[in-house]
């Protein structure tokens, strides 16, 4: 695969980048999953080192595109995370330019209410169309993209 990189691919740095809504899943499924990942060796970034604010941090956007795969872990309140929606902007970007692996879960969440941005996710867009109208589109285009990509949905357990 890394043949089929254009010359401008960044170097790949981490094997997948998982982008999750800590307080819906860190302490959960996506601990369990990372320590997974680890064990078996996969350089694996998670954002639970960097400090938090109003803008998506410089590392992380690199740490997205120096990293091979990308693992979404869509759950209930993903998309009221400004951060998260940013992460996965910059995530679809890198599977579009650099033909990154994207690889969603769909943790207690309908893939359609993904694509759609129905359910919880369309009750985060409320604030979004008049409060961050220059990012909403670009965060709606990510979601209905990611949401049309075969995942895994966990519904139990």
């Amino acid at each position: 695969m890394a043949s089929d990189y254009s010359s401008s691919t960044p170097r790949c740095t981490y094997d997948v980048f998982l982008s999750f809504r800590g307080e819906d899943t860190r302490n959960n499924f996506t601990d369990h999953l990372y320590t997974a990942l680890v064990q078996r060796g996969i350089n694996t970034f998670r954002d639970d080192k960097l400090r938090r604010g109003e803008e998506i941090a410089p590392e992380l956007l690199k740490a997205i595109e120096e990293s091979r795969s990308s693992i979404v872990v869509f759950s209930k309140t993903y998309a009221h995370s400004r951060w998260c929606l940013d992460e996965l902007a910059k995530i679809m970007e890198c599977r579009r330019e650099y033909r990154q692996i994207v690889l969603p879960i769909f943790y207690h969440v309908d893939p359609a209410d993904v694509r759609k941005q129905t359910g919880s996710f369309g009750e985060a867009f409320t604030s979004y169309e008049e409060n961050w109208k220059n990012k909403a589109q670009r965060w709606r285009e990510a979601l209905t993209e990611a949401g049309y990509i075969a995942g895994w949905p966990i519904n139990k357990g």
